[in-house]
């Protein structure tokens, strides 16, 4: 689909490529659903104060618990699972401190 034309209506002469297009709203047409978590989860968010120093130690601690299931457990798919899944962890976790403060 084509997204130049925002206001979605086939029928636009002029390409709106703001928000919406006025002339087509007026005459019916459709404005565009912005969903407000997708435009805060797909922007950059810059770090905060203090906000460093949760990420480094959130980032410590997973790092430990890696290294104790790969010292304990033997290497197989379900280590490797294991370990990939404290990655997403870790990551979701700095995710959350910087998209909700």
């Amino acid at each position: 689909m084509d997204f130049k034309n925002k206001c979605f209506s086939p029928e636009c002469i002029n390409q709106a490529e703001t928000e919406y297009c006025p002339a087509c709203l007026a005459k019916g047409g459709i404005k565009p659903y912005v969903n407000e978590q997708f435009e805060n989860n797909f922007k950059y968010h810059s770090p905060k104060e203090g906000q460093p120093e949760r990420y480094q130690l959130i980032r410590d601690k997973s790092k430990e618990l890696a290294y104790l299931i790969n010292g304990n457990c033997p290497n197989s798919r379900e280590k490797s699972l294991a370990i990939t899944n404290i990655e997403q962890a870790m990551m979701w976790a700095n995710a959350s401190i910087a998209r909700n403060e």
